[in-house]
């Protein structure tokens, strides 16, 4: 018998929260392989965002498995599979993880925002000549110049955790962290974050997708 996934009791039941700011910046802070995985890849993975909020969770697992199918590695969606009618919480895991087990499935993966940060910052202004100032107005420099006032800006960053079970054993054989700076919007984060995400697993050697 297999033992049993605790994927659930892992990980916090959240909502990716994206707020409107400036452009979207998303990188890995860090990445874990487990060193019994050997070489062994991951060819079908099951997708499952540990969110309560059914939009954002069916938006990252969607772009997830856009961008695996890109790189030649099968997946479900959870969504797909469960539907919006069973919550993602702990009193599921046992439904969810028979749900997993009937698919052809080698892997989950799950995904969680585990922190979210603000940092406010001072954008100097700036200062520019007017048009048609001429040097003859040099005695009156004073009224010459145009100034674009300064403000304060905050920059939020959301941190994402990202775990990959086994699926035969129940054990967790790879795992990392992303930030995400300043999301646009829900779309073009999503996508941005599979991207890199699926970029390092190819990187670290748990899936064989291509380059």
């Amino acid at each position: 018998m297999r033992p049993p996934i605790r994927l659930l009791a892992a990980f916090p039941i959240v909502i990716f929260i994206l707020m409107v700011s400036c452009a979207p910046n998303t990188k890995i802070i860090g990445s874990w392989k487990s060193p019994e995985l050997g070489t062994k890849t991951f060819k079908d993975i099951f997708i499952l965002g540990l969110s309560d909020n059914f939009i954002n969770r069916k938006t990252f697992e969607e772009d997830m498995a856009i961008i695996l199918k890109e790189k030649g590695v099968k997946s479900t969606a959870s969504v797909d599979a469960i539907g919006p009618g069973t919550a993602i919480q702990q009193k599921n895991a046992e439904h969810i993880e028979e749900i997993i087990k009937k698919g052809s499935s080698d892997a989950i993966m799950t995904m969680g925002l585990i922190d979210q940060t603000s940092e406010t910052r001072y954008v100097q202004g700036s200062a520019y000549p007017m048009a048609g100032y001429g040097f003859r107005g040099y005695y009156g420099y004073y009224g010459g110049m145009a100034y674009t006032p300064g403000y304060y800006a905050t920059d939020k960053s959301y941190f994402v955790e990202i775990k990959l079970f086994d699926l035969s054993t129940g054990t967790m054989v790879w795992s990392a962290q992303s930030e995400t700076v300043n999301p646009s919007n829900l779309e073009s984060a999503a996508m941005t974050f599979s991207r890199v995400v699926v970029d390092r697993m190819i990187k670290d050697g748990v899936i064989a997708g291509t380059k």
